[in-house]
């Protein structure tokens, strides 16, 4: 049985915490042999409960110190330092947590970095965070990232530095053409997704679209890697909270119900500790709040995976496979699955790498079919302009690759979507590139470097005046030519350079699917008005914010709270 996290942290520290008494010690036993008698007791007293705190302001001190000169060094400077008034910055954090949970996305660090620029400090319980709101090239996830999401994310793709080509390596032959032009899956699922829409709209209710898209996604994504779907949409499309239905015990303890919330619950219990840098164990002190959610996704993923080992072992005892796969093709009708355990029988490994790429094919996908239809709820025209696109181009029938790569306007209205909803962020430690002709900010070793995507892309000096209005002709007019293409790391809802996203078409192949199934049947969208609107007085804000009719959160990806609540009208058949 694994040590609680808040014991774990002690074991690790206690070390440190008796190297400032122990020093004591040897001082005063070697002043006794000095002075030929005892030092006296209260001088002890003094000293040995001075040791902590006078350690503890020195090594404040002496970091602050080395990094100045380390800067100097190098011809940089360290990022301004955010400003706070309680010790080890406790007010900010108390903001920062308050703000995760009940204000609007990226509002505290809008704060900062009008205050401080683009790149700054963010300096809580002692420890560094540059936070940044600018364009990147490349960087590592890091000690303390690692630490935080290790419950969650183990030792798969998204929480891994050292073996990131073995994992690209091993998912990369599932994302070729022709596999991600292979819409079979997309269209069981979807047909099935429209369909429970249609029940919910049938019976008078208002629909979560956040949780049918997801519903859709997570069956997608589990067929796609494990050949077989968690059916999560044949429990149902849940009910709006004023409905009796809504609390039904037999719908909530459904297992793909019980499945659906682990998944989110399990990111939303990780991206908390993000708050709290490498002391999150304190804060989670007797019991990790993630691995009580990833055991639920287990109970679903290691029966799935025993059998396809048996399989494996079946196939290896009749000659039919007799070596396993050096980075080669995956085989006609071989899941991800079947491809990772010819690579590796680990079940760490194997487990950790399905659900990482299961949480990407599900959780992307979905806010960005999320903050889709909330954007055509608010937006008539762009919705009047996609369908007649749709139905030019492909009419009633199934879309095929071709139609959605000739699609331009859909294109161009998902990456708006992407652009002002971006599903996340990620870290590096180095020499950060100078800024409009100032010195370059030296970063410290081992710091944790946050870029925000969110507000990088919604900045007006990378994206013009108009960047906080929701326009798909940005991607098609002379803006396009303007900002993005002279400086395409202004854009980045699937990351860039070495880790950039193997599924980004296949996510634009899934997001335009679904669109053009679902936007052949329903022809408009509305927001419900007795589910929850944000405060009123965000009206008077300034930005995106006075415009908003949903509250957005953020675990791993963006999401809605209390999900997207619409109602659709039937579109006269094609």
């Amino acid at each position: 049985m694994p040590l609680p996290p808040g014991l774990v942290a002690l074991v690790r520290v206690l070390p440190r915490l008796f190297l400032a008494p122990g020093t004591v010690y040897l001082g005063l036993q070697a002043c006794d042999s000095l002075i030929g008698r005892p030092v006296p007791r209260w001088f002890r007293l003094t000293a040995y409960v001075l040791s902590l705190p006078v350690a503890f302001i020195t090594n404040v001190v002496y970091a602050q110190i080395r990094d100045r000169r380390q800067a100097a060094l190098r011809g940089a400077v360290l990022p301004p330092a955010m400003s706070s008034k309680w010790p080890g910055a406790l007010d900010k954090l108390s903001a920062l947590v308050w703000n995760f949970s009940n204000g609007y996305m990226g509002e505290f660090t809008t704060a900062e970095c009008q205050e401080l620029g683009d790149t700054f400090n963010m300096r809580v319980l002692y420890e560094n965070r540059a936070i940044l709101a600018t364009q990147f090239t490349s960087f590592v996830k890091g000690p303390i990232f690692w630490d935080q999401f290790n419950s969650l994310l183990g030792t798969g793709v998204f929480n891994s530095d050292v073996t990131t080509r073995f994992h690209r390596s091993m998912t990369r032959p599932f994302f070729t053409r022709d596999r991600i032009s292979d819409f079979d899956i997309f269209e069981k699922h979807a047909e099935d997704a429209i369909k429970q829409i249609r029940i919910r709209l049938g019976d008078g209710y208002p629909v979560d679209f956040q949780d049918a898209v997801s519903r859709f996604t997570l069956d997608s994504a589990t067929e796609f890697l494990f050949g077989k779907d968690v059916c999560s949409l044949s429990a149902g499309l849940i009910y709006p909270p004023s409905s009796p239905l809504s609390k039904d015990s037999k719908f909530l303890n459904h297992p793909a119900n019980r499945f659906a919330h682990a998944f989110s619950a399990s990111q939303i219990a990780a991206a908390l500790r993000s708050n709290y840098g490498s002391s999150w164990r304190f804060f989670e002190f007797w019991q990790d709040q993630v691995q009580q959610y990833t055991k639920v996704l287990f109970e679903f993923i290691d029966p799935i995976f025993a059998d396809t080992l048996a399989k494996k072992h079946a196939l290896k005892g009749n000659d039919v496979l007799t070596v396993e796969h050096e980075a080669k093709e995956a085989e006609e009708g071989e899941t991800l699955l079947e491809h990772l355990v010819n690579y590796t029988e680990d079940p760490t490994v194997v487990k950790d790498e399905t659900l990482n790429i299961m949480i990407a094919g599900r959780d992307t996908t979905a806010a960005t079919l999320t903050f889709a239809i909330y954007m055509l709820s608010q937006h008539s025209d762009v919705l009047a302009r996609l369908r007649e696109e749709i139905l030019t181009k492909v009419g009633g029938r199934r879309p095929t690759h071709d139609d959605l790569r000739d699609m331009k306007y859909m294109r161009a209205f998902i990456n708006e979507t992407l652009r002002l909803y971006p599903p996340v962020t990620s870290t590096e430690a180095q020499v950060w590139p100078a800024v409009k002709g100032a010195k370059e900010f030296y970063i410290p070793p081992n710091t944790m470097i946050a870029y925000s995507v969110f507000l990088m892309h919604r900045r007006k000096d990378l994206w013009g005046p108009d960047a906080d209005l929701f326009d798909p002709d940005r991607f098609i007019d002379d803006r396009l030519h303007k900002y993005l293409t002279p400086n395409p790391f202004i854009f980045l809802p699937f990351n860039a350079g070495p880790r950039i996203c193997l599924g980004q078409q296949f996510a634009y192949n899934e997001v335009s699917y679904f669109l053009v199934r679902l936007l052949q049947s329903f022809d408009a969208f509305s927001l419900d008005t007795e589910t929850e609107l944000p405060p009123a007085d965000w009206a008077q804000a300034s930005g995106r914010k006075a415009v908003e009719k949903v509250i957005m959160r953020s675990h791993l990806t963006l999401y809605v709270k209390d999900g997207l609540w619409v109602r659709m009208r039937e579109a006269n058949p094609v």
